[in-house]
């Protein structure tokens, strides 16, 4: 433990206050090797969006494949809808149609263009054609 600083307004007249001792400044500490670093994978997380476990299962269900230009696609639309303030929205990639919470960045399902036929979508504010 380190002494005590005296306070200057309890030190008699002309007796100057002792500078207290400093503490050695912290090291910064070297990155984890070989790994990317942190901002990287913020990133990349941040960009890519997520599909929840419905949207997987549709995806798998209906036979559609996403390449990841399909992926960045789709991450694009998202940016856009949220460029306007869209909170769900519907991104569309070639034939199929993703539902998208904006907000959340997540993929909440998928129809591809043979499911469309008799498909409602309800509760979006916006249609991104991508």
């Amino acid at each position: 433990m380190s002494d005590p600083v005296p306070n200057p307004a309890l030190l008699p007249i002309g007796v100057a206050p002792v500078a207290a001792p400093t503490a050695p400044a912290p090291t910064p500490r070297a990155p984890a090797s070989g790994g990317p670093s942190f901002a990287q994978v913020l990133a990349k997380s941040a960009s890519a969006p997520q599909f929840s476990r419905h949207a997987l299962d549709r995806l798998q269900q209906r036979g559609i494949t996403l390449s990841d230009a399909t992926v960045a696609r789709v991450s694009a639309g998202i940016d856009r809808a949220a460029g306007k303030g869209s909170r769900d929205s519907v991104v569309f990639v070639d034939n199929t149609a993703f539902v998208v919470s904006v907000r959340n960045n997540t993929v909440i399902t998928a129809v591809d263009s043979g499911h469309m036929r008799e498909h409602v979508f309800t509760n979006i504010d916006s249609a991104v054609i991508a």
